[in-house]
């Protein structure tokens, strides 16, 4: 079995893996880069047999539009609505690939690899390790993972039940330097939303990923303990139609403590794709939310936007008492580097604004390296190689048979 890590060893996002064994090649993720300064892996000229999405986040599939015509990519069927939510909402294309999809825990062929995918608990939904097998070798890519969310019993399961036999372990190490002490769960979260909100005399606003379900789910929580409206979007009340339809125990727009105010982009967007959204936007308006209620009664509200929420921010920054702005993301989106966070450097600016209250709450979607250091030694890899981390010289003072690779240099697990 041949390996070759493409992008990844030394870098935290942009993760691509080619493993091959036989006749048959495939990629572990198409990730784009986090950081603008790292170059691109060229996909178009790879001449693989499959790709393997982990997850969809942008990190981890964002090239997947540059893969060779026909590359079959294999991609749990909920991430790939949501994709499809994105680029609709965003007046994009659909992604044209040859999509395959794959079910938790159940086994399936790629040419000569037996790929067996593990549901994960991350702060994107539908995430997924990869168990790897051909030549009577057995590869485990970690992706990307925690235990502190709402699905941590999926990880306590694969510690308590480990796969047996790995003979080399990726491990993602996006948390090696980072300590997750000050919001260690979404308990946590929902905690200091309910103490924000609490006393409000203004609006509130969380700012955070449509996608992360378990963040959603906490503001609801909080709303409801405080007897709040959780306010949100068109593209989030999309997102929660697609994964209410694998499970109810999330929230969604019919939901009485839940309303909807409906952008005019967005709402634009539900028009001019009526095969693709149904009744959506007809079931949407009896759920609506007008900005006139909002300035009304804004104490009564919690808003769930995203960065360009900035401009309703500013609307209320006149009334009574400081608007809350919750930000609950990675702090690094304000450093002033992610422009392609539209309306990053706005938010940013809040943190000195008297006119509003600034207040991080966030807990990470990746493992802290306490919970890193159970899942290798439940698994015992023999090998075990560090991805998505820019600390990889340090993971030999956590673990044990730590190889650490290059990117473009080709390894052979033998």
């Amino acid at each position: 079995m041949e390996i070759l890590v493409h992008k990844g060893t030394h870098e935290i996002g942009g993760t691509c893996i080619q493993v091959t064994s036989g006749r048959t090649t495939i990629l572990l993720d198409v990730g784009l880069p986090l950081s603008a300064a790292s170059t691109h892996v060229d996909v178009s000229q790879l001449k693989v047999d499959a790709v393997l999405v982990s997850h969809p986040h942008q990190d981890h599939f964002g090239l997947m539009d540059r893969l060779p015509q026909g590359t079959a990519v294999y991609i749990g069927e909920l991430g790939k609505n949501l994709i499809d939510a994105t680029n609709v909402l965003l007046g994009k294309e659909r992604h044209g690939n040859n999509f395959q999809h794959f079910k938790a825990w159940e086994p399936f062929l790629i040419g000569d690899f037996k790929i067996t995918p593990y549901l994960v608990d991350h702060s994107a939904i539908d995430a997924y390790s990869f168990l790897i097998e051909a030549e009577g070798k057995r590869l485990f890519y970690s992706g990307d993972f925690r235990s502190h969310g709402r699905k941590g019993k999926l990880f306590e399961h694969l510690v308590k039940h480990p796969i047996p036999d790995i003979d080399l372990m990726f491990l993602e190490g996006t948390m090696l330097h980072r300590s997750n002490d000050l919001f260690p769960d979404e308990a946590a979260v929902e905690k200091k939303i309910v103490e924000v909100i609490s006393a409000q005399k203004n609006i509130s606003f969380i700012i955070s990923s449509s996608q992360n379900i378990d963040r959603i789910v906490s503001a609801f929580r909080a709303c409801k303990r405080t007897g709040r409206t959780l306010v949100i979007d068109i593209y989030t009340a999309w997102v929660l139609e697609q994964v209410r339809k694998v499970t109810d125990n999330v929230p969604g727009m019919e939901w009485p403590e839940i309303r909807v105010y409906a952008d005019y982009s967005h709402d634009m967007k539900l028009k001019a794709n009526p095969d693709y959204f149904g009744d959506f936007r007809q079931r949407l308006y009896r759920h609506r939310v007008k900005w006139q209620e909002l300035t009304a009664n804004p104490s009564a509200f919690l808003y769930f936007g995203k960065m360009s929420s900035f401009r309703k921010i500013a609307a209320f920054k006149q009334g009574e008492g400081q608007v809350n702005v919750i930000y609950s993301q990675w702090q690094g989106y304000l450093d002033g580097n992610h422009a392609d966070y539209f309306g990053s450097d706005k938010v940013a600016a809040y943190r000195s604004d008297p006119a509003v209250n600034f207040v991080y709450a966030h807990t990470s979607g990746h493992a802290p390296v306490e919970d890193l250091r159970r899942l290798a030694a439940a698994l015992k890899p023999k090998t075990l190689v560090p991805i998505h981390t820019e600390y990889a010289v340090e993971f030999s003072k956590n673990f044990e048979n730590v190889m650490t690779l290059k990117d473009g240099v080709t390894f052979v697990l033998n």
